[in-house]
């Protein structure tokens, strides 16, 4: 056997048990770790499983050959074992790709922040414009999207835009499109035809609550102002709008997406916890990136991780030095191919840092 997973499954089969427990209910946050863990190992489980009933059945079936007369029996025998020659390969691999390290935020809901950072009105009509091609490519895939705060410069294109993105898996799918998008077109107010250069910047922040950070009270200040939205016909009258500033790192979060001051406390004080457990995943995840060398992360966090080149028709993501077509497309909400190919060379790296962590 070329491998030996049955702690893995002894494991699965323990967090079965105390899940079966009433008593873990006691315990919210030993419920959550439970979960999670079991969650994690699940598909490796089921993967062994199937893989060990697979190679025993292909052992069994070459020694049966030896002794079969019945030429009959021999080449349904041949024919179960050629089967399983091409079942196993594929499930070695799978199961490898399944044993790699997983993300705990993998299958969190994500707070989604898009704000325009050099260009000026150009990068706040492309800030809007990949907002929106995030927002139909979540409901595309059946998650569910809410805008949870937006600011807009004079001309009323985007400053900046917040937005959640709720179901399973949510992260997993966007965690590739964290930090500095360059856009290369001609604006429509340039009259003599030249390209222009402007960025922008994504932040992706799984959804944390306070069993995954606690957010001291004391290291709060919360301030409430009036609504300004235009169109609302409270915006005068009641003070809902809340701003909440983090004293020991200066993060700010405002929030006036709803009518009630309650729950514009509440979405803020969820969107805060979330920037800063990001703000401790990012350095966690920088030593990482720097304890690791031939892979997707490598890239310096200062630069791009992509260009949109409008006239030539070009997307390039630069950590994996991919080129992709079709960018009117794109920018409707076809990043499945781009995600995807983020994804693959994120697993392949990781799996070759596995294997030369064994050699």
């Amino acid at each position: 056997m070329k491998f030996n997973l049955d702690n893995l499954v002894a494991e699965y089969e323990s967090l079965e048990q105390k899940m079966s427990d009433p008593d873990i209910f006691k315990d919210q946050k030993k419920i959550k770790e439970v979960t999670w863990r079991k969650k994690q190992i699940e598909e490796a489980v089921n993967l062994y499983k199937q893989y060990k009933s697979v190679y025993e059945a292909y052992e069994e079936n070459k020694e049966m050959l030896y002794s079969e007369k019945d030429e009959e029996m021999r080449d349904l025998i041949k024919m179960e074992i050629s089967e399983a020659e091409e079942k196993i390969p594929n499930l070695e691999e799978s199961l490898k790709i399944s044993l790699l390290p997983k993300d705990p935020n993998d299958d969190k809901n994500i707070i989604v922040e898009v704000r325009a950072w050099a260009g000026w009105d150009e990068a706040s009509l492309f800030a809007a414009e990949l907002s929106k091609s995030y927002m139909l490519f979540a409901e595309n895939e059946w998650y569910s999207v809410e805008i949870s705060e937006q600011s807009d410069n004079e001309t009323g294109w985007v400053k900046e835009l917040i937005f959640e993105v709720k179901w399973e898996w949510a992260y997993s799918r966007f965690k590739y499109e964290s930090w500095v998008h360059r856009v290369q077109r001609i604006p429509a107010t340039e009259s003599k035809g030249r390209v222009h250069t402007s960025t922008i910047t994504v932040a992706i922040m799984p959804e944390v609550d306070e069993l995954d950070f606690e957010l001291n009270p004391d290291d709060v200040e919360m301030q409430f102002t009036r609504s300004s939205w235009a169109g609302w016909q409270h915006v005068n009258k009641t003070d809902s709008a809340v701003q909440l500033k983090h004293i020991p790192t200066w993060v700010m979060v405002f929030c006036q997406d709803g009518r009630s001051q309650h729950k514009n406390r509440e979405k803020a004080r969820a969107i805060l916890r979330s920037k800063l457990y990001a703000f401790e995943e990012e350095k966690r995840q920088k030593e990482l990136w720097e304890a690791r060398s031939s892979q997707v992360w490598t890239w310096d966090r200062s630069e791009k991780i992509r260009t949109y080149n409008f006239p030539q028709d070009r997307l390039t993501d630069h950590r994996i030095g991919q080129n992709f077509s079709g960018l009117p497309q794109i920018m409707m909400w076809r990043l499945a191919p781009i995600i995807d190919a983020c994804a693959v060379a994120d697993q392949q790296a990781k799996l070759e840092a596995a294997w030369k962590g064994s050699v």
